[in-house]
C-alpha cells in the first residue's frame, strides 16, 4: 500500500512530516497524525471551512481548484490566500507524494 508524504508547517515554521494513506484526505491524514489547527468539525463535508490550509504554490496545479462547493466556503474565510484549499477536499495519492501544505494562524 501507497503511504505518500505530507509535510504540514505550522504558522510559527514547526513541521510535521506523515505519512498517508493514499485515498484518504488531507485532512484526515492530519486528524490521524494529531496535526495542530486542522480540527475538521464538519468531519470533511465540506462545511465549515476548519480545515483551512495553504497550499505551497509548486503544489497547486497537481491538487487543482477548488469546485463551486469549496470555493464557497473559502469565501467565507477571512485568511483565505491564493493557495487556500479546503485539506478535506484533496485526497492523497502518488501524484502529491511530498507536498507541502501551510496551516494558518487563525485555526489554532
Amino acid at each position: 500500500l501507497s503511504m505518500p508524504k505530507i509535510n504540514f508547517i505550522e504558522h510559527n515554521g514547526e513541521q510535521h512530516t506523515v505519512e498517508a494513506a493514499s485515498g484518504d484526505s488531507i485532512m484526515q491524514s492530519a486528524i490521524n497524525n494529531l496535526i495542530p489547527g486542522i480540527s475538521a468539525d464538519c468531519g470533511g463535508e465540506c462545511s465549515c471551512g476548519t480545515c483551512h490550509v495553504i497550499i505551497e504554490p509548486t503544489w497547486i496545479e497537481k491538487v487543482g481548484s477548488p469546485d463551486k462547493t469549496e470555493e464557497a466556503m473559502l469565501s467565507l474565510n477571512p485568511d483565505r490566500q491564493p493557495h487556500s484549499r479546503l485539506s478535506c477536499q484533496i485526497k492523497v495519492s502518488d501524484n502529491i507524494d511530498g507536498i507541502i501544505v501551510h496551516l494558518p494562524e487563525f485555526q489554532y
